[in-house]
């Protein structure tokens, strides 16, 4: 059997390659998809940082509260978020501290999810906790918008 004898399939004879204008319409089709997938994954990103900062500042809040009810005062604004992790050198003394602190992990006061401090005000009887957002300055909109959690003296305020 010669090899130049076999017919070759009329399909096969017939396909031609993509021409340029049907690659770069594929591709700009790709591209249009891509972002906005990519767009829709950041959002969903800043959605969950931001969520992740008040499920932060919700536990910080819940650990002051405990520190109350042993010392009777928040830590003051001097003392800070620190007071948590080990007992206050200055100020008001607290008797009834906790041998091991309030925060379980022993790490120390965590960062915001864009690694940033916590902001943390007080009078002692009222505290406020703050973070300043993606971008890490006062105000702004969307993910830079600060959060913040205050505990007044009966109510509490997102």
């Amino acid at each position: 059997m010669n090899l130049l004898s076999v017919k070759r399939n009329p399909i096969l004879n017939n396909q031609r390659g993509l021409s340029l204008i049907e690659i770069l319409i594929a591709l700009t089709l790709l591209g249009l998809a891509a972002t906005f997938i990519t767009g829709r994954v950041l959002d969903s990103l800043t959605e969950g940082q931001i969520q992740a900062a008040e499920i932060q500042m919700s536990a910080l809040a819940d650990r002051l509260k405990e520190f109350k009810r042993h010392c009777n005062f928040y830590p003051t604004q001097d003392q800070g978020l620190d007071a948590l992790v080990s007992k206050p050198t200055t100020g008001r003394d607290c008797k009834r501290y906790a041998p091991n602190g309030y925060l379980e992990d022993g790490t120390g006061v965590p960062l915001d999810p864009w690694d940033n401090p916590y902001i943390y005000t007080s009078d002692g009887r009222t505290f406020n906790i703050v973070s300043l957002g993606a971008d890490g300055f006062e105000g702004g909109e969307g993910a830079d918008a600060d959060i913040s959690y205050r505990k007044t003296d009966n109510s509490n305020v997102n």
